[in-house]
């Protein structure tokens, strides 16, 4: 089993010493679905509180910037590039989420942070019409860039 970089010796957590690695360009594209009943999607265009997909784009490209505010090992990174696509489906709303930067570590979490927020404020907007609203499948899709290389989910 390959050991977590987030522990030291003793079991501890830390935050992983990235200094000796080489910068390289780094890319991840994250997901998240919000399930939500199909009434409830055709109300969108008359949300009270406004356009609940544009309002969400906009809140995952924040939260993006400031993952390792959030995410306590995090390293803070400047990122070169964020973009997330909210997209309308038959069953709800699909987010896509881009995070880009050329840095000694990834932006998998700057791009899964991205499209979470944005689930959660697509819940906000959307939660006075039903409750029952999900966030659902919540994933790296992939990434390049690092010593690991690229990854992308099958």
């Amino acid at each position: 089993m390959k050991k977590l970089s987030h522990y030291d010796a003793a079991g501890s957590p830390r935050m992983v010493d990235v200094s000796a690695k080489i910068e390289t360009r780094r890319v991840a594209r994250a997901q998240a679905f919000v399930r939500i009943r199909p009434a409830v999607l055709k109300q969108l265009p008359r949300n009270p509180k406004g356009n609940p997909l544009e309002i969400a784009r906009i809140a995952g490209i924040a939260a993006a910037k400031k993952t390792s505010d959030l995410i306590p090992l995090c390293h803070p990174l400047m990122l070169s590039h964020v973009d997330v696509d909210v997209t309308v489906e038959k069953n709800g709303v699909r987010i896509s989420a881009i995070a880009a930067t050329t840095a000694q570590t990834g932006v998998e979490m700057e791009a899964l942070t991205a499209a979470t927020v944005a689930a959660l404020t697509v819940y906000d907007m959307t939660k006075a019409l039903d409750k029952s609203i999900e966030i659902q499948d919540v994933y790296l899709l992939e990434k390049t860039g690092g010593k690991s290389g690229a990854y992308k989910r099958s």
